[in-house]
C-alpha cells in the first residue's frame, strides 16, 4: 500500500513527489551517523589512511601520531558506523574501509572537497 503525502501549500516545486521519494529512515540514520562519526579530525584522518591501506593499531597509531588506545577508540566508532571492517591475522587485527556505496562517495567526497591526490592517482 502507497501513501501519497500531501503538502498544505502547493509552490509548484514538485514537493509532493520530492516527499514520495523520501530514503527510508534507516537510510537516514546510517548517513548521519556516518558524518557524524566523519565530523571528527582524528577519525576523519584514520578513516582517509584506511581507505587506502589495511593495518593494525600500532600502524595506525604511528601514522596519525596518536596513542594504541585512542586510535581503538576512533576505530570502534568507525566500526560501529559500518565505515570500516576488521579481520584477524594471528593475534593482530588489521582495519580497511568497508567495501560499500557509501564509504566510496564519502572517500570521494573528501578528495574532491580537500582536493586531494590520493596514492596512485595521477
Amino acid at each position: 500500500m502507497t501513501t501519497t503525502k500531501k503538502l498544505p501549500h502547493d509552490h509548484g516545486t514538485h514537493s509532493e513527489e520530492i516527499l514520495n521519494s523520501f530514503p527510508d529512515d534507516n537510510v537516514i540514520h546510517a548517513v548521519a551517523d556516518a558524518l557524524k562519526q566523519l565530523g571528527d579530525p582524528s577519525r576523519l584522518r584514520i578513516f582517509w589512511l584506511l581507505c587506502h591501506a589495511e593495518e593494525c593499531v600500532a600502524n595506525i597509531a604511528a601514522a596519525v601520531d596518536m596513542t594504541s588506545p585512542a586510535v581503538s577508540h576512533h576505530l570502534k566508532q568507525l566500526k560501529s558506523a559500518n565505515l570500516i571492517t576488521s579481520k584477524r591475522s594471528g593475534k593482530e587485527m588489521n582495519y580497511r574501509a568497508a567495501d560499500t556505496p557509501l564509504v566510496k562517495y564519502l572517500h570521494l567526497t573528501m578528495e574532491e572537497v580537500g582536493e586531494i591526490t590520493c596514492p596512485g592517482s595521477k
